[in-house]
């Protein structure tokens, strides 16, 4: 897995790529704590993530409930049609907001 953290309009935008694994996600689970501790918006930019396992969804949830406890906003983008299948799955496409693109995300960030 690779990953991309930026700042943009405001918010913290992380960019997943490839297999978001057993092995990588405890890489992906350090970069998106530290992404929710910036105090801003963070988006994650999943149009190039290619697989994602129960301990890849793990993160995401984590993220997202230190999230909400911080009270700061939190959401998928662009998620990819593999990583898609698996949230449906598991009915978590009903729990995080899901943006159809980065810029749908960044548009919603009020400045």
């Amino acid at each position: 897995m690779n990953y991309e953290v930026r700042e943009e309009h405001g918010a913290v935008v992380v960019a997943l790529e490839g297999d978001v694994d057993l092995e990588s996600s405890p890489t992906a689970r350090k970069v998106l704590l530290e992404a929710v501790k910036r105090k801003a918006p963070v988006f994650v930019d999943m149009s190039r993530v290619s697989y994602i396992d129960s301990s890849g969804v793990a993160s995401l949830v984590e993220a997202l409930q230190t999230a909400r406890k911080a009270k700061t906003g939190f959401a998928l983008a662009s998620v990819s049609d593999a990583a898609r299948r698996v949230l449906e799955l598991a009915r978590l496409d009903k729990v995080f907001t899901i943006h159809g693109s980065v810029l749908d995300a960044l548009s919603q960030v009020k400045s």
